[in-house]
């Protein structure tokens, strides 16, 4: 295949734009339209998309660095793919958010009306293609005085955040959209009460192409370039209250698919410190915030003013709980804070939501694997030169396929109202790293026989050891097993790897005593503990599913069937 280099398309009249973001990483599959960075201006951030399809080879770009239009962004192997080229226009158009947006081309100047003029109609002006794009900040209040080509309000696309100016210059009278209105070409902003000179003529800014977010000021009537793709002309309407907003101040410093993030989880960005360059929020910090938050150490503000006296966490509040305890453990012997993980950081809030949205329950049983065991010691002596061990845990990702086919509830994830049921089976298994705990994906297990899950489970745990998982590797689970047999523990609770519906757990294997009608006999058991969501699953299907898998690990015959 072919590389090619990404380049920064036409951003508008800015010489050089700030790269606040890397959204891709070396070795990613990128689509045609995905944004590859995110960079800024005075009056704007907007997301540079990828040109066309392919595997991300080179990044020529960092964070803090400067591009202008013709930079190239990084190295593809393409796919053969390819966007189609934005159409020849007059004015400039970009495959990138305007950043014209954040500086109005003039026209030739209207003539200046007299002094003290009567009301001023504001409109928003041409923002290309876009339809309903959100405001997510305003600007001004009743009775303030402005100039003209100053900013009134802040709109924001999937794409970019752009600021929309005063066409003219004078007092505010009248607003007439608020933060959570979603804007259109022509819509009214504001009434003015005109001063002594009115702003250049307002004029149309070309579309973007393949895209692009469009200019949000007002420039001369000009052709439009090709149309954006439906992807990146769907603007992201806001509630009408925004979370991601304060009431009051300047608008947190994030990148568009920050904010859009952070108001699909209702964080409210105004109360995040941001660690990125120049204070930026990023998505760990939005991770932080939620886990603080979800854990009782920290609460919004809107959460505290509705806290009942005496205190309480946001949740905490409103589960009528007290407040986390405060500690000064230094005063009862030495100490050492160490700071979590970023897996566990990340992993930690995953959980939490997981245990407190789903309802668990979770069936305990044994399996009988003293036949499997004798198979898996001598298979192992069988291959002892290929280098391949194969693990208790592979036979037992065969027999949760073969389970997942026979009880194919369990093979489903909830999706709203709709239960989605999946066509392949891929199985998950918890790894533990010096990092924390990540669950590495097995992809098409039901294809692949016990030897080449047992490689493939090897390679995958390596990978996950050096830190080096991909996130594809860790995604596209139908059901994951967590196995602790090689440590110890009788039966535990695992918590489900949403959106699956349901997770195995493993503990350590033991002798017993079972009695065979006649005589007790030592037999090696397995624990299994399955736990389940019982809005999909009920407690009877789980039995049995339970029960099957015991019946394949005692008869591994039964896989055939």
């Amino acid at each position: 295949m072919a590389t090619v280099d990404i380049k920064v398309p036409d951003i508008g009249d800015f010489d050089e734009v700030a790269v606040i973001e890397v959204l891709v990483k070396v070795g990613d599959t990128v689509k045609a339209e995905q944004s590859l960075i995110t960079v800024e201006s005075d009056k704007a951030s907007m997301e540079i998309p990828s040109s066309q399809a392919g595997v991300v080879k080179e990044i020529k770009v960092a964070v803090g660095g400067k591009v202008k239009e013709g930079s190239v962004v990084l190295v593809l192997e393409a796919d053969g793919a390819q966007a189609p080229a934005p159409a020849a226009a007059p004015a400039p158009a970009a495959a990138s958010p305007a950043a014209a947006a954040a500086t109005p081309a003039p026209a030739a100047p209207a003539p200046a009306p007299a002094a003290a003029s009567g009301p001023v109609e504001v409109k928003v002006p041409d923002i290309g293609d876009f339809k309903d794009v959100s405001v997510i900040e305003v600007l001004v209040k009743v009775g303030d005085t402005v100039k003209a080509e100053q900013s009134l309000i802040t709109v924001e696309s999937d794409k970019a955040s752009m600021e929309i100016p005063s066409s003219a210059a004078g007092v505010v009278k009248e607003l007439r959209v608020k933060v959570g209105d979603v804007v259109n070409i022509g819509d009214l902003v504001a009434m003015l009460e005109g001063t002594s000179a009115a702003a250049p003529a307002a004029a149309t800014a070309p579309a973007a192409a393949a895209s692009a977010p469009a200019s949000a000021t007002a420039s001369a009537p000009t052709p439009a370039a090709a149309s954006p793709s439906p992807a990146a002309t769907t603007a992201a309407a806001a509630p009408a209250h925004n979370p991601t907003v304060a009431p009051t101040g300047k608008l947190p410093h994030a990148s568009p698919s920050i904010r859009k993030f952070a108001r699909e989880l209702g964080v409210p960005l105004d109360e995040i410190k941001g660690s990125g360059l120049k204070g930026r929020i990023t998505q760990e910090d939005i991770h932080a915030f939620t886990k603080a938050v979800m854990s009782g150490a920290a609460s919004t503000k809107a959460a505290a003013a509705k806290a009942p006296v005496g205190g309480g966490s946001a949740d905490g509040a409103a589960l009528g709980l007290i407040p986390w305890p405060k500690v000064d453990f230094a005063k009862f012997g030495t100490v050492e804070r160490k700071d979590l993980s970023r897996i566990k950081k990340i992993s930690g809030a995953n959980l939490h939501r997981n245990w407190v949205m789903i309802p668990h329950v979770t069936n305990n049983d044994e399996a009988d694997i003293t036949e499997l065991e004798a198979f898996r010691v001598a298979t192992n002596k069988e291959n002892e030169k290929s280098g391949v061990k194969v693990t208790m845990l592979a036979f037992v990702i065969k027999a949760v396929v073969s389970a997942l086919k026979k009880f194919p509830e369990f093979n489903t994830s909830l999706d709203g109202d709709t239960l989605v049921y999946k066509q392949y089976y891929n199985v998950g298994f918890a790894a533990d790293t010096p990092n924390g705990l990540v669950v590495p994906v097995l992809k098409d297990a039901d294809k692949k026989g016990i030897l080449q899950i047992s490689q493939e489970m090897g390679e995958l745990a390596k990978k996950a050891r050096d830190g080096k998982l991909g996130s594809a590797d860790m995604q596209g689970g139908c059901m994951s097993i967590s196995s602790l047999g090689g440590i110890g523990g009788t039966h535990f609770t695992p918590i489900i790897n949403a959106p699956e519906v349901a997770i195995l757990g493993l503990s350590k294997g033991q002798m017993k005593p079972v009695w065979d009608g006649k005589q007790f006999v030592p037999r090696l058991t397995l624990p299994l503990s399955l736990s389940y969501d019982h809005r999909v699953i009920d407690g009877a299907s789980a039995a049995r599913f339970n029960a099957y898998l015991g019946q394949v690990l005692a008869d591994f015959r039964r896989v055939l069937l």
